[in-house]
């Protein structure tokens, strides 16, 4: 079974990046869609990026051409680089896999995901 735990939350100031890591282990992210989710208090789960086990990524509008997302193969890890970071940034970010699947993933459907890390704070704040 995929688990997944994310690391790399932190306080930042706006304008600023920070990188994410969500680590796998029980199955090899090359054959599993990753989805990025957000969670910020009093609102709903949002999708922020995702990548399929081809590598094709779909983006949140909320994070395009802020936010990127990469895989290390090599390492089980995948990756969350965020720039140009503003407070409604402001969030707990979770990784969310689903294995079995191939060359898809959505950013629009968080219970399509059934392996999901704890999730890491991310706080945009000067």
């Amino acid at each position: 079974q995929l688990q997944l735990v994310e690391s790399g939350g932190g306080l930042v100031q706006p304008g600023g990046s920070l990188r994410l890591s969500c680590a796998a282990s029980g199955l090899t992210l090359a054959y599993a869609a990753i989805g990025w989710f957000r969670q910020a208090p009093g609102k709903e789960r949002e999708g922020v990026l995702c990548i399929s086990s081809s590598g094709r990524a779909e983006y949140g509008d909320a994070v395009k051409g802020r936010f990127t997302i990469y895989r290390d193969n090599a390492k089980n890890t995948l990756y969350l680089q965020m720039n140009s970071l503003k407070p409604e940034d402001t969030a707990v970010y979770y990784c969310a896999g689903r294995s079995g699947v191939t060359g898809i993933c959505t950013v629009n459907l968080a219970l399509w995901y059934d392996s999901w890390g704890q999730g890491t704070q991310v706080t945009v704040s000067s």
